[in-house]
């Protein structure tokens, strides 16, 4: 006998979801004990661009990160204490993470011959803040483009444009984060005008960014051979569009640099001035003020942010300009 049919079609199931990681592994996993209790949040966190960067997020008590190591993309979760990072690593670049891992946290900057007494404020917010450190990624490149983006507009515009492009030209993030995270592209020179444009950035910055991509290797490695902060200065600003500010952020993302200067901030030197003489002052007043603690200017910056000491407002936020209807 033949089956009897009911005319009805049968039951497709629903399409699983795409996801382009391949099949999750175990992770490798790794606790770093800082030698003394230290801020290693707060280092870490000096990283993230912005409340919705696709490469870092917190969830509860894990900080999520992606980045592209020399060897791979990698997925950080880390469970932060003063005295303990609790870490798990996911991806090809996951055991060049866990090694750059103290670096990261800030385990190779060194406060001991800083001296906060030379301001009362610096001293008590140093008092406050003894485990205060500058963490390091040692991804030079990737360290230099976000910077580039941030060149003369508003955190926002910057941060939004950041999102965009690391998450259309990014690749997705191994592991199980949280929600869809992505590493930087490994090809910035690859990625097309109109893409740009869409996303917000404007021309000079994105020219910025496709002609130093073109010289990423022979950047990376100048950059990683020289002596000191001075020399990296040297050749980050004999690139094209490339000028002291912009090294500066690289060198304190890329290297914790302590002493690094960002001058061409649109607030910054206002914030040093009012924090240690009550009063604005221009980029040249806020080096004089920084000279005692040559050798830790970044320090004392990062302390001053960290005590909170910021000038009231006195209008509206600059507005940020979109280029994109032009």
């Amino acid at each position: 006998m033949s089956a009897v049919t009911t005319g009805r079609m049968p039951r497709r199931r629903a399409p699983e979801p795409r996801d382009p990681r391949p099949t999750m592994e175990r992770p490798l996993e790794t606790e770093y004990r800082p030698a003394v209790p230290i801020d290693a949040l707060r280092a870490v966190r000096h990283q993230q661009h912005g409340a919705h960067d696709p490469t870092m997020t917190i969830v509860g008590d894990v900080l999520w990160r992606v980045s592209r190591t020399p060897q791979g993309i990698a997925t950080l979760a880390l469970r932060i204490g003063r005295s303990r990072v609790r870490a798990a690593a996911w991806g090809p670049g996951g055991s060049w993470a866990l090694d750059q891992l103290p670096r990261l946290c800030g385990a190779d900057d060194e406060p001991a011959d800083f001296d906060g007494s030379r301001h009362p404020l610096i001293a008590d917010i140093h008092d406050r803040n003894p485990g205060l450190r500058l963490g390091a990624t040692d991804l030079v490149f990737d360290d230099l483009a976000s910077a580039i983006f941030e060149q003369k507009v508003t955190g926002l515009q910057a941060f939004g444009a950041w999102r965009a492009i690391v998450a259309w030209y990014g690749e997705r993030a191994p592991g199980p984060t949280p929600r869809p995270m992505f590493a930087p592209p490994a090809e910035w020179h690859l990625i097309p005008s109109w893409a740009w444009h869409r996303a917000g950035l404007e021309p000079p910055q994105s020219r910025t960014v496709v002609a130093s991509a073109r010289r990423r290797a022979s950047i990376e490695r100048a950059v990683a051979a020289a002596a000191d902060g001075d020399d990296r200065e040297r050749i980050l600003t004999s690139l094209p569009g490339i000028g002291p500010w912009t090294s500066a952020e690289t060198r304190i993302r890329a290297f914790g640099d302590p002493d690094a200067v960002s001058v061409g901030d649109y607030h910054l030197c206002h914030t040093v001035g009012y924090a240690l003489t009550g009063r604005r002052v221009d980029d040249d007043g806020m080096l004089e003020l920084l000279e005692p603690w040559r050798g830790h200017r970044q320090r004392v910056i990062r302390l001053i942010y960290a005590g909170g000491v910021f000038e009231p407002r006195r209008g509206p936020r600059l507005h940020p300009e979109d280029h994109r209807d032009r």
